[in-house]
């Protein structure tokens, strides 16, 4: 899973993937707990990761990034085993913002969801307050799907959750205008 991303930019964002590992656990929940990514995600426990980790239907995954490939996010998949081929990222986060990495590690998670999982849907839901999170999919070809109306509560309420997907058909028709990566 050692792929550069190639992004619209003149110099893509180097990313790898690699699955996560129990010793990478506390880079992931500091992470979570950085006070720039809480108002996005709700934060699991260790156990959660744990468990994402060994069971077989969770993909976990370390995104390393820049020249050195050192870790600067995670991701983490499920339904990697789902019967209807509908494969969720459940969580995507990023250290570095701006730098192209997020849109990278995105691209090689496609890769990963439609050729590797064999996946016909690839689907994810972001607070409705994340706009730098929708923006990034709208780019990237996700579509919308709906709305889950104050679904999460937030600190002085609730927020909503917004549904996107990809299809494999929209990313096999990405990927013919070199839009996505190569097989």
């Amino acid at each position: 899973m050692n792929t550069a991303a190639a992004a619209p930019q003149a110099r893509a964002a180097r990313v790898r993937l690699r699955p996560t590992m129990q010793s990478d656990l506390d880079f992931v929940l500091s992470l979570e707990r950085d006070p720039d990514n809480l108002p996005y995600i709700t934060p699991w426990e260790r156990i959660q990761h744990e468990a994402a980790i060994r069971f077989p239907d969770f993909r976990h995954f370390i995104i390393e990034t820049g020249e050195g490939l050192e870790a600067g996010g995670f991701l983490i998949f499920v339904g990697c085993r789902n019967q209807h081929l509908s494969v969720e990222l459940k969580r995507m986060v990023v250290r570095d913002k701006n730098q192209g990495f997020g849109r990278a590690a995105l691209r090689v998670a496609k890769k990963i969801a439609f050729d590797d999982l064999g996946a016909h849907r690839f689907w994810l839901d972001i607070k409705k307050r994340n706009l730098r999170a929708k923006g990034l999919y709208d780019s990237e070809g996700f579509v919308f799907e709906g709305e889950l109306r104050e679904a999460v509560k937030v600190e002085g309420g609730y927020d909503s959750l917004v549904v996107m997907s990809m299809l494999q058909e929209e990313f096999a028709s990405r990927r013919s205008r070199a839009m996505e990566l190569q097989g």
